[in-house]
């Protein structure tokens, strides 16, 4: 049965959907079957998989409220072992919408039930904030992904996500763990990136990854393209941190 991992920050600007895309690119490289679900309203994962939101069928919200079933939304990318379940602007009312079912927790759990056993990872790309789709997003996942700067607000949002985290394992999802936290944008001649990642190691050592995302020219051209990054330049530095996130990931969950 393949594992549902959620990747999530409140905070925007933070990698969360570069790291997405680009993870899950990099597994479907390392032969493992990958869907990617954009429940972020904004687009972004759709766009950067080279798929246009225009014209869409459907997407996550008609998969959270059963208009539509996982199987009748999947879109095959141009890429190696790589699907997505789309998303377009509609999904911003469907934070209202979710309210409307007994179930509202547990809507993508639901969903994604009839998939899982087809694929070995299912990577949902979170919206920035902590509300009833990223709810949903962690009640169905094995595990969350944390991708954050070395900033101290990031912190701040850190210990926030963790406490959400928590409660959610507490009330609906006994199982979910942090599967890590992902460095990335990172600069290590900086000293604020140095007190940062003292202040990581210092309480939160076992959860973060080894390989850092350094700021790259590539990874930021990527999307333009509609192309993670391994598929627009293999030889950029962005390309090989992120297949070494995924090989590490493969082993965490």
């Amino acid at each position: 049965m393949g594992k549902i991992i959620s990747f999530a920050n409140q905070k925007g600007g933070v990698g969360k959907t570069t790291s997405c895309v680009n993870i899950a690119a990099s597994l479907g490289m390392l032969g493992y079957k990958v869907v990617i679900v954009d429940l972020d309203p904004q687009g972004n994962t759709t766009s950067g998989v080279g798929i246009p939101k225009k014209g869409l069928k459907g997407g996550t919200r008609e998969l959270l409220s059963a208009k539509m079933s996982a199987e009748e939304l999947l879109i095959e990318t141009p890429f190696q072992n790589l699907w997505v379940i789309p998303t377009n602007t509609a999904l911003s009312s469907a934070e209202f919408d979710l309210f409307e079912f007994e179930d509202s927790e547990r809507r993508m759990q639901k969903a994604l039930e009839p998939i899982k056993d087809k694929f070995d990872y299912i990577l949902i790309d979170c919206p920035p904030s902590l509300g009833m789709l990223t709810i949903n997003a962690f009640t169905a996942s094995d595990g969350v992904v944390v991708p954050m700067q070395c900033e101290f607000y990031a912190l701040e949002g850190l210990s926030q996500l963790m406490i959400t985290i928590n409660r959610i394992k507490k009330v609906y999802n006994p199982d979910l763990t942090v599967s890590g936290i992902l460095i990335t944008m990172y600069n290590g001649r900086l000293l604020l990136s140095m007190q940062v990642m003292a202040e990581l190691e210092r309480h939160y050592k076992d959860k973060l990854f080894e390989t850092k995302i350094s700021r790259n020219v590539k990874l930021t051209e990527a999307p333009g393209f509609g192309k993670p990054v391994f598929y627009h330049d293999k030889n950029s530095k962005g390309a090989k941190e992120y297949i070494e996130v995924a090989k590490e990931l493969s082993t965490r969950i």
